[in-house]
């Protein structure tokens, strides 16, 4: 009789397991967190990494163990950067779209996500500061519409998520005579409302 108690026990797991991640599911939810940006570097100038914060909504559609999760979200994005003319310190706003695809892992409000897909970036706000000798030679020309690619991690608990992410930025930002492109790493923390 034990065994016959321990192989249903199992079985009704595993069945919920399944239905779980079969039946398609829709989640709602809020989240926040920070950001350290930093910018790749070409010629001859040095930049720092530097934190910035993120707060938006999310939506998650899953069945068969996928998901599609769209996002938006306001996001600042903050670096400084100094070559032998001068330092910018450069400040962007901007409302970002991820549309992320990617898998999950777990059951019983618990699980594991993993995901990848495109961002685009729409910049509401470009503040820059830079000395005066320096003028447009240090200025960072951060576009109104950028393209990044999000690669990411993230852990259920029950309606609680955290998330790790890395975004390589796809579009290249003047800084002067040169090039650049603007990558960040993000934590954050999201509540699903229903």
């Amino acid at each position: 009789m034990k065994k016959i108690s321990i192989i249903l026990i199992a079985c009704l797991i595993t069945a919920y397991s399944a239905s779980a991640q079969l039946i398609p599911k829709v989640q709602f939810g809020i989240k926040g967190g920070m950001n350290l940006t930093s910018i790749s570097k070409s010629g001859t100038f040095n930049a720092d990494n530097r934190a910035g914060y993120l707060g938006g909504i999310w939506a998650r559609f899953g069945a068969l163990g996928f998901n599609f999760q769209p996002e938006a979200y306001v996001t600042s994005k903050s670096v400084n950067v100094s070559d032998n003319t001068g330092t910018t310190s450069a400040k962007f706003t901007s409302i970002d779209v991820p549309l992320l695809f990617g898998g999950k892992v777990g059951a019983f409000g618990f699980g594991a996500r993993f995901y990848t897909g495109p961002v685009v970036s729409f910049a509401i706000n470009k503040d820059q500061s830079y000395s005066a000798a320096a003028g447009s030679i240090t200025k960072l020309d951060y576009k109104d519409q950028n393209y990044a690619w999000q690669l990411g991690a993230g852990v259920d608990i029950r309606s609680l998520s955290v998330d790790l992410r890395y975004e390589a930025g796809l579009s290249k930002q003047n800084y002067g005579a040169g090039s650049t492109r603007i990558n960040l790493f993000n934590l954050s923390l999201a509540y699903k409302i229903f």
